[in-house]
């Protein structure tokens, strides 16, 4: 129980909780930025533009079938030799916006494909042009459709800023790892906090999401 109390200090939550801000905002503007270039791919590869969308469409399939970490091994110890170094939390946060990007425009192209087709149809008849279309009539039915995908891919995002402690990034799972490398003993307690923190955050997602498919219902 000592062992407990001693990993539960003030200090050490303090620790913990300024990794936990470090996730969020790794997270935060990964979400940001990978909704927005994920959107945009997949609005493109699901127009059928001519070669574009399969070069789009090929480049997404070879991402979205590699492993997270590599992304962030190439970022990090890749980009260098092409003369751009990034820091690690920028690195982090532009590996993270690659893969999620890539995983987005498929439910982007998913949701669009699921909305009749004669909606596209009905509103290019009435005078609209295809970007109009898409913006006022497509895309709000297609999102109000994504949002149980998106939110599961969101809070999968937030969990796989896990990986980030393996270019010391300084989130979460790397502080939990300078918590308990002070004591063996507190490794047990340590495990207990992060799991609470990561799941207090995706829940608080999960019940956003239920909030907001609630209201567009």
């Amino acid at each position: 129980m000592q062992n407990w109390i001693n990993a539960y200090s003030w200090i050490n939550i303090r620790f913990l909780l300024q990794g936990l801000s470090v996730t969020i905002l790794i997270s935060v503007i990964s979400v940001v930025l990978s909704f927005i270039f994920g959107s945009v791919l997949g609005i493109v590869r699901y127009s059928k533009v001519p070669y574009l969308s399969k070069i789009i469409g090929f480049i997404i399939d070879v991402i979205r079938n590699l492993p997270l970490l590599l992304i962030i091994f190439f970022v990090y110890f890749g980009l260098p030799a092409f003369g751009f170094k990034p820091d690690t939390i920028p690195a982090a946060i532009l590996a993270m916006t690659v893969f999620e990007s890539m995983m987005i425009a498929e439910i982007i192209r998913s949701g669009i494909m699921a909305v009749n087709i004669g909606q596209m149809e009905a509103s290019r008849a009435m005078g609209m042009t295809f970007t109009q279309a898409m913006w006022h009539v497509v895309l709000p039915q297609a999102y109000k459709k994504m949002i149980p995908a998106l939110v599961s891919q969101f809070i999968s995002l937030i969990k796989d800023t896990s990986l980030a402690t393996i270019i010391v990034v300084p989130e979460l799972m790397q502080h939990g790892q300078v918590v308990y490398g002070q004591d063996p003993n507190y490794i047990i307690p340590v495990f207990v906090a992060m799991a609470l923190m990561y799941f207090v955050v995706c829940y608080a997602l999960s019940l956003l999401s239920k909030y907001i498919d609630h209201k567009m219902a």
